[in-house]
This record gives structure tokens, sequence and C-alpha cells, in this order.
């Protein structure tokens, strides 16, 4: 089993917002746990915290995302505006022991 960190560096003031936004779109992805947002270390970090079985099925369910499906293009819809209120991201895989 693996774990996902997807952080995102958000500019002042759009944490919360983000943080809502994740959890409106994401939040009853089978995948995603946790949506997290900072209480100590760096300000303005939004966490969303997902799990998979393998690095197989995080990259088919990535895949997934890709597609051209109605349902992704009504979450593209939700998270509209959302590039403009981060800066930068970065992704961590760990594995389950």
């Amino acid at each position: 089993m693996i774990i996902i960190h997807d952080t995102f560096m958000c500019k002042p003031g759009n944490a919360s917002k983000v943080a809502k936004m994740f959890k409106e779109t994401m939040g009853n992805h089978e995948n995603v746990l946790n949506i997290l947002t900072d209480m100590t270390g760096q300000y303005h970090r939004v966490v969303m915290v997902s799990q998979y079985e393998s690095l197989a099925a995080f990259e088919k369910g990535m895949e997934m995302m890709m597609k051209d499906s109605e349902e992704n293009k009504k979450m593209n819809e939700q998270m509209a505006g959302m590039r403009d209120m981060y800066l930068t991201g970065s992704r961590e895989i760990y594995r389950v022991w």
C-alpha cells in the first residue's frame, strides 16, 4: 500500500479556499483520505492525502483523471481558478509497512 501527499503552497489568504475546493471536489473520491491545512511549519500549505494499493493503481487513477469524461469536466469546472490561488506544489509517495 502507498500513501500520497500532494502539497500546495498557497498564496496568502487562499489556503482555506483551496482546502474547501478540494474537500468539495475530491472529498468523496475513494482514494482521498484527508485534506489538511498547516498548523505549524511552513505557512499557507494544503495537503491532500490519498491512499492506493500500489503505484500501478495510482498510475491508473491518474490516467482516469486525464480522460475526457463528464465527471472530469465537472471536476475541472469546480476547480476553476485554483491555479491562481497557489504558488507551487509537490508530491511525496510513501510505502506503508
